[in-house]
């Protein structure tokens, strides 16, 4: 695996080292080790997946507050995505900053989230898939979300969302 720091500290896109016969291909998608040698969470407790049937389907941005906050292994593992996360950390040098990427089941990349962050997703193609290695249990009394259209972040969707639940789109602004 190939660890690309972002420009938010603590998250990291990992792009798999493909091994390619002719059979197909191969590759690791997660070593505790790789992961322990950076600092990040290396014990996943539960994995999620999140079938989207329409293309520009937006999910997030969704955190987990103290004392559960959650850290997330995100991959697209059917069609395309485009990815955000935002640094809600008070104090860090990049607080309120967000980063983004395309992540698409072809690429196999994946994008590291760090506990303190927001997490949120576009789809791209109708019938995206998108696979979650969680650091940390749901924890209902926990979740909570930012609006992901909030000026304070002022996020670069690709698009406008076409499907947005109830919940996701009524988040508050922040208030700074």
């Amino acid at each position: 695996m190939k660890f690309t720091a972002t420009p938010l500290p603590g998250a990291f896109v990992i792009d798999l080292e493909l091994v390619r016969d002719e059979r197909g291909l191969f590759a690791r998608s997660f070593c505790r080790n790789e992961f322990a040698a950076l600092g990040l969470e290396t014990t996943p407790v539960q994995c999620n997946v999140s079938h989207n049937i329409a293309a520009h389907t937006l999910r997030g941005m969704h955190y987990q507050a103290a004392p559960h906050e959650d850290a997330k292994l995100v991959s697209c593992a059917q069609g395309a995505i485009y990815d955000a996360i935002i640094d809600l950390r008070p104090g860090s040098p990049t607080y309120h900053r967000w980063f983004g990427l395309e992540l698409t089941a072809d690429a196999l990349t994946m994008l590291y989230v760090p506990q303190g962050f927001a997490h949120g997703f576009l789809t791209l193609t109708a019938g995206a898939r998108v696979l979650y290695q969680m650091f940390e249990r749901y924890h209902p009394e926990s979740a909570r979300g930012v609006r992901w259209d909030d000026p304070a972040f002022a996020i670069a969707w690709p698009h406008p969302p076409s499907v947005i639940s109830a919940r996701d789109g009524g988040y508050p602004l922040c208030a700074s």
